[in-house]
């Protein structure tokens, strides 16, 4: 029993580096140059993926029953649009405005780079523009993707619980175990993502301008076979 969920919690982890979720965080947060930030989105689409998972995916086990592979693929459906609208959003952001990369310092002495564009500007430079807060908290998009991630992942999830526990509860706490893994995970490999993002901001404009181009591309791409192949069930 131990020895399994212990197995769910190392599934949620590798859970969390499946494609699609990459592509979803990675497009995300690629506008983000600090190490925090970015982590910040990779914990909130975990705990967003790992609640849905547990709302939808408990309820089921408990009331016994299964999800329809219609519905399942219908879920998929939104992800791949999702996905597609990420990708291109990426693209939106870096054709809006032209922005520039500084370091500055807050008030409490917290120094790190920024971004901020100054299109359309006649006059000279304000030096005031550079001042901005950084809401607290996680952001509620990126908790909203993982909650529609969590949904279309609930189905396997589901089979996989009630395939290898007997009682209802303990698939509850396997959903539990395996939702904090991919909430590890995604933290974990949101740190790793923080290194290039990070270093790209601050030292080649031009190769961090590359990396959000390619995850850009690569989302739409990625989320484009996700909709195809949902298609194909749902058609």
């Amino acid at each position: 029993m131990l020895s399994f969920l212990a197995l769910g919690f190392l599934i949620g982890m590798q859970h969390a580096l499946e494609a699609d979720h990459v592509a979803a965080v990675a497009s995300l947060a690629s506008g983000e140059r600090s190490l925090r930030a970015i982590v910040r989105h990779g914990t909130a689409w975990g705990i967003g993926h790992a609640t849905s998972l547990f709302v939808f995916a408990g309820i089921a086990i408990v009331l016994g029953i299964g999800l329809p592979a219609r519905t399942a693929a219908a879920l998929e459906l939104a992800v791949g649009v999702m996905l597609v609208g990420l990708g291109l959003d990426v693209f939106r952001r870096l054709v809006r405005a032209r922005v520039h990369f500084h370091a500055h310092a807050h008030t409490d002495g917290v120094v790190h780079i920024h971004a901020h564009s100054h299109d359309g500007d006649t006059g000279p430079h304000d030096p005031t523009r550079h001042e901005h807060t950084h809401p607290p908290g996680l952001p509620v998009r990126t908790f909203a993707v993982g909650l529609m991630h969590g949904l279309a992942g609930s189905a396997a999830l589901l089979l996989l619980a009630v395939t290898g526990l007997r009682s209802g509860w303990s698939g509850l706490v396997y959903v539990a175990i395996f939702g904090a893994g991919s909430i590890v995970g995604m933290a974990l490999l949101s740190a790793a993502m923080a290194i290039p993002l990070s270093f790209t901001a601050r030292a080649m404009t031009w190769a961090h301008r590359g990396l959000q181009i390619a995850t850009g591309s690569l989302t739409v791409i990625i989320g484009g076979f996700i909709v195809v192949e949902a298609a194909g069930t749902l058609l």
